[in-house]
């Protein structure tokens, strides 16, 4: 993704009510700029040919092309672009397959302004982001999956990155973080990458189960 002051999206919803809600919570965040908008996957392929988005807000439940298939091809497509899903539908297999495809954040429909406007942040700067209600419904299956799992590297981590660990895991954003140990939102990224690179782990959901296994939180 390009690293540019601004944030330009495409937004991927069937309904026009929706796409503008969106562009009404979107209004907060001053860097961000809805340059194109499509109600179909053919719709959006159709623009990726006129348009070079840093993030496209994807819905799952279009009437030609799944979404978790849209954000496969993205991925194989346009690897540069980060795709961010906002969907009504929150179950497991949803939220699973879209970060199997690719997607790179994962938000409900009754997301907030503040939720909304971090996730692009975070997207465009390369993070993953959930919002933390799918944070929690990660965790949970992933306890099911861990409960017999008794291997940890916890002891490679200093007190501090098990702490952000921690906090990262029970659903906590970057600045939440930085605000609740009183360092900056950049050092808190350092140390993620610094904990993700120790325990040789590629993705923010490898790091919730991580701490699960290790018992840094407890479900």
């Amino acid at each position: 993704m390009e690293k540019n002051s601004q944030i330009h999206i495409i937004l991927v919803d069937d309904h026009q009510v929706v796409r503008d809600g969106i562009k009404s919570l979107l209004s907060a965040c001053q860097e961000a700029e809805v340059i194109a908008e499509a109600d179909s996957g053919a719709a959006l392929f159709d623009l990726l040919r006129q348009h070079q988005p840093d993030i496209i807000l994807l819905d799952i439940g279009l009437p030609d092309i799944s979404g978790i298939e849209i954000t496969r091809r993205l991925r194989e497509e346009y690897p540069k672009i980060g795709v961010l899903i906002l969907s009504m539908y929150n179950s497991e297999a949803y939220i699973f397959n879209a970060l199997k495809a690719g997607a790179m954040g994962y938000l409900p429909k009754t997301t907030t302004r503040a939720e909304l406007t971090e996730a692009v942040r975070q997207v465009h700067k390369g993070q993953e982001y959930f919002a933390p209600s799918i944070s929690n419904i990660i965790l949970k299956s992933f306890v099911r999956q861990s409960r017999n799992d008794s291997d940890s590297d916890q002891q490679k981590l200093t007190q501090r990155e098990t702490e952000i660990l921690r906090l990262f895991a029970e659903g906590k954003t970057n600045p939440e973080i930085a605000d609740a140990l009183f360092i900056s939102v950049r050092t808190v990224e350092s140390h993620k990458n610094h904990i993700m690179q120790k325990l040789e782990l590629k993705t923010t959901v490898d790091l919730i189960k991580f701490a699960i296994r290790s018992k840094i939180i407890e479900i």
